[in-house]
């Protein structure tokens, strides 16, 4: 028989140990064994899939994983160190597990399920010279990676290899990418079209009443940008998280994952309005494009389009035409609908307040499509999760959801809004080509992103909607906290209780209305007596809640899912 030929393949090989393994076993073998098992399973392979790597094999202490993309590879060198250290955190320096990491990208054999070649023998070797808590990646690694990630590297030159002809240029990424605490995160590699933030203008205004409108206009601007397919806009959300920080352009690009930001400020007075802008390539320090515009009030929509043109021009070329959007009349009436915009979808009360001023902001200027898309969804809001009755919110939020697309069917927003109105009405073709043209409009929209992964949850595919989520937090990195509802919800539905309550915990969303998605996690970790205060605590909120009311409202396309949700709800103790 003609001997089988080997394969081989281009990949990259991160390769880690863990340092004065030896030592940490003759102390305590049966503990260091069960902590090494517990953040495999809970750091290591998580991240692993995330970067969409394969654990090849596990040594002992040690562990050799392929990955088809350097910059992924880094990324969660990165982010394991990170996590790792965070994990050490009030252990004694005797008892911490610290690792050491290579990384190198080359021809590997394949040989099984196993790989051997230059590819994997220096990544071990680049493991074996790192210190304690360090990565040392090859000139290979260094190439891909110096323009798509904001790290720092430090060049230690050429080493030879023992069974590796040439030397290899060594690089050790700087320990300041991850802090020293784990405080910071990994970089965001950086996506492959021109990717921009837009930073909240500043208000140069004596009135700071008018901080609501150069906010408006900051997203206004950020609308705008995001319809153009070829760019990457970071969504308005994790930009206001900078707001009234100090402004260090290269940290805030490196946080977010972008390499273009777009600054500036506005004065209005008197009728008039000037602005200054200017974008910054954050990545190379220069400054592309700056420009001062002072126009009447009534231009402030005729600037934001010029505006725009502008950077679109400068990063990747002239402005294919785009149907214009729908604009206000009545100025009044934009103040009203910025101030709405501004409350968010928080709570009962923001929504109500919202509704209070979109029904004058209507009054004033009947055809505003974005006001009647913000109204439709307050009135949603309302009645599926604010215990506000159904009548009449239920149909006034599905005919102003209508009204806004007839009025400007070419905006991203009034077609997803519509989109999850319908969904949850059980129409759910109509749903589906809503959101389909939504994402078609603007690949931007991160809200329409993790939205739509709520009813694709519903549908029975929580691993598609976890995938919506993802690509949701990538382009609003500091996301409003429902962002994390939907994923703890999607998580739940894959049966990844642990990932679950450790998302349905955060900070950001762990008050919510999602803690009764938190208490059937618990209660399916066999954790009950967690569960049930959780659903104690839940039920102060939502005093009207019962398990049968919620099961009959939502628009399941999968009905083994829906008894599946019911149960876990029956196990935590949430009343029938």
């Amino acid at each position: 028989m003609a001997e089988e030929r080997a394969q081989r393949r281009l990949a990259a090989i991160m390769a880690a140990d863990v340092v004065g393994y030896s030592r940490l076993v003759e102390l305590d073998e049966s503990g260091t064994l069960a902590t090494l098992k517990e953040r495999r399973k809970q750091i290591l392979e998580p991240l692993v899939r995330e970067n969409n790597g394969r654990v090849v094999k596990t040594m002992g202490d040690g562990v050799l994983v392929e990955f088809a993309s350097a910059v992924n590879a880094v990324t969660c060198a990165i982010e394991f160190q990170r996590r790792m250290q965070a994990a050490n955190e009030g252990l004694a320096d005797d008892r911490q597990i610290l690792l050491r990491i290579g990384i190198n990208l080359g021809d590997v054999v394949v040989e099984g399920g196993d790989l051997y070649g230059d590819g994997v023998i220096v990544a071990a070797r680049l493991e074996a010279m790192a210190g304690p808590g360090e990565i040392f990646v090859s000139s290979s690694i260094y190439d891909q990676v110096r323009r798509r990630l904001y790290c720092e590297f430090d060049e230690l030159g050429p080493h030879a290899i023992k069974n590796v002809v040439e030397p290899v240029s060594v690089y050790r990424i700087e320990p300041s990418g991850w802090g020293q605490h784990g405080a910071a995160k990994a970089p965001l590699p950086l996506p492959t079209k021109p990717s921009i933030a837009v930073l909240p203008f500043a208000n140069m205004s004596n009135d700071p009443e008018q901080e609501v409108f150069v906010d408006g206009l900051t997203e206004d601007l950020i609308t705008d940008l995001s319809r153009a397919s070829g760019l990457f806009v970071i969504a308005s959300n994790s930009v206001f998280a900078y707001k009234g920080r100090p402004t260090d352009v290269r940290r805030i690009a490196r946080e977010l994952g972008v390499r273009y930001v777009l600054e500036g400020s506005a004065r209005r007075a008197a009728g008039r309005v000037r602005i200054n802008a200017q974008l910054i390539d954050a990545m190379q320090g220069d400054h592309l494009w700056a420009e001062r515009f002072d126009r009447s009030l009534e231009d402030i929509f005729a600037v934001q389009d010029e505006v725009t043109s502008k950077i679109v021009e400068a990063l990747v070329g002239r402005l294919t035409t785009a149907p214009a959007r729908n604009r206000p009349t009545d100025m009044a009436a934009y103040d009203l609908c910025v101030r709405a915009r501004s409350l968010g979808l928080h709570t009962a009360g923001s929504a109500r307040e919202a509704i209070f001023l979109l029904q004058r902001v209507i009054a004033r200027d009947p055809d505003y499509a974005e006001a009647h898309r913000l109204l439709a969804l307050n009135l949603w809001l309302s009645w599926e999760f604010w215990d506000q009755p159904i009548d009449p919110n239920r149909p006034r939020a599905v005919a102003e959801a209508q009204k806004a697309v007839e009025l400007d069917p070419n905006d991203a927003g009034n077609r997803w809004v519509l989109g999850i109105i319908l969904g949850h009405e059980r129409r759910w073709e109509e749903s589906d080509a809503e959101f389909d043209l939504a994402l078609r409009l603007d690949p931007n929209h991160a809200d329409a992103w993790a939205m739509r992964s709520d009813l694709i949850v519903l549908a029975g595919r929580p691993g598609d909607a976890i995938e919506h989520v993802r690509k949701a937090l990538r382009l609003n990195p500091h996301p409003p906290g429902w962002y994390y509802w939907m994923l703890g919800q999607a998580q739940y539905a894959s049966r990844d209780y642990e990932a679950a309550v450790q998302t349905l915990r955060r900070p950001e969303t762990y008050r919510a209305t999602s803690r009764r998605l938190l208490a059937a996690s618990l209660a399916r970790l066999g954790r009950l007596d967690d569960a049930r205060t959780e659903a104690q605590l839940f039920m102060m909120n939502n005093p009207n809640f019962t398990i049968r009311q919620w099961a009959e409202s939502q628009p399941f396309r999968d009905e083994e899912l829906r008894r599946y949700f019911v149960d876990g709800y029956r196990l935590a103790g949430l009343p029938e």
